[in-house]
């Protein structure tokens, strides 16, 4: 298959009959081909990304997590791998990407310290690819466990050397009930909120602003990451499928437009146990709020695509959003509370 000039997707997905790859907006360079089932393994790249383009490849990934940790280890390594294979730089993971436990007791019990065993994998894992990985939303057992057994939910940032380079602690828990939606979750039932935002990473495909999940929808956090220089914000996700199907796009493409910057978000999909099941659609937009990807909301997979910064550079240079916004004050002089 020949390259196609400005091309910057691919999408794949597991799970079914054959590997598909739906694309959307863009135009595509290089297939991937890999067995079908979520468990089973990628046989390897017909192509990589286009070896000769200037820009760096990021992968978004979708899966389906389970109470079980070592399966969703094999799964997501899985994915890590096939995404190195296809020229990715940067390997991005959704919120509860170690498991997604059917209980309270059981998601505490499946929790671990930053220093456990899952994560000392992934930074192993990192090492041995030479890759950068975006773990976001880590069930990681807070620093007084043994007297409270609460947890944060945790968004890692680990680089080509294995190293943890950042670790944001979601600061906006779901606390929501929708009556006749099926959506009863209360997140600070067992986990703590984090108590300050991070400065975005330097990181191979640009700098990256961290967030998780609920976090999508205060903008006041996407425009501080802005404010310190991000270039990509990310939402690693497992969105409630009447949520999901309502909000994730618009809210996804809202925060790329108002922000002009890229928004990677990797996603859950799919039945986890018989209690909760997630929307799906891990997605990548560009500044101008194009989706240059979706998963869809079957199967596991992934979205390549390439970061070109030129093009944020562009947006914002075309409609400087940034210099005509006023001060912070101005938009408090309604008065009310800050």
């Amino acid at each position: 298959m020949k390259d196609v000039v400005l091309a910057c997707l691919v999408v794949v997905q597991f799970g079914a009959a054959n590997t598909t790859c739906s694309l959307r907006r863009t135009r595509v360079k290089h297939l991937l081909d890999c067995h079908s089932s979520w468990g089973s393994s990628c046989i390897g790249v017909h192509q990589r990304m286009s070896s000769s383009s200037p820009h760096p490849v990021a992968a978004v990934c979708q899966v389906t997590a389970t109470p079980d940790k070592e399966a969703n280890f094999t799964a997501c390594k899985q994915l890590v791998q096939a995404a190195k294979e296809g020229g990715a730089s940067m390997v991005f993971l959704p919120e509860g990407f170690d498991y997604i436990g059917s209980s309270r007791e059981e998601t505490l019990n499946l929790s671990e310290r930053l220093t456990g065993d899952i994560i000392s994998r992934y930074t192993l894992l990192a090492r041995k690819l030479s890759v950068w990985l975006s773990l976001g939303g880590f069930h990681e057992r807070g620093h007084d466990w043994e007297t409270d057994r609460r947890i944060y939910n945790s968004h890692i940032i680990i680089n080509e050397k294995g190293d943890i380079v950042s670790v944001y602690r979601k600061s906006h828990l779901f606390d929501v009930e929708l009556p006749g939606r099926g959506v009863s979750l209360k997140e600070s039932a067992f986990t703590i909120p984090g108590s300050s935002l991070i400065p975005p990473v330097q990181t191979p495909i640009g700098k990256v602003g961290l967030g998780i999940c609920y976090d999508l929808r205060f903008p006041e956090l996407s425009l501080a990451l802005l404010r310190q220089g991000a270039e990509i914000l990310t939402y690693p996700s497992a969105f409630t499928v009447a949520t999901g199907a309502a909000h994730w796009e618009v809210l996804l493409r809202a925060r790329a437009i108002e922000n002009q910057c890229f928004v990677l978000a990797a996603a859950q999909v799919g039945s986890h146990h018989e209690k909760r099941s997630s929307y799906g659609h891990a997605l990548a937009v560009d500044p101008w709020g194009v989706v240059m990807g979706d998963c869809g909301g079957e199967n596991t997979g992934m979205v390549l695509l390439e970061i070109d910064l030129e093009k944020l550079r562009d947006t914002q240079r075309n409609m400087p959003v940034q210099q005509h916004r006023r001060d912070t004050s101005f938009y408090y002089s309604l008065g009310g509370k800050d």
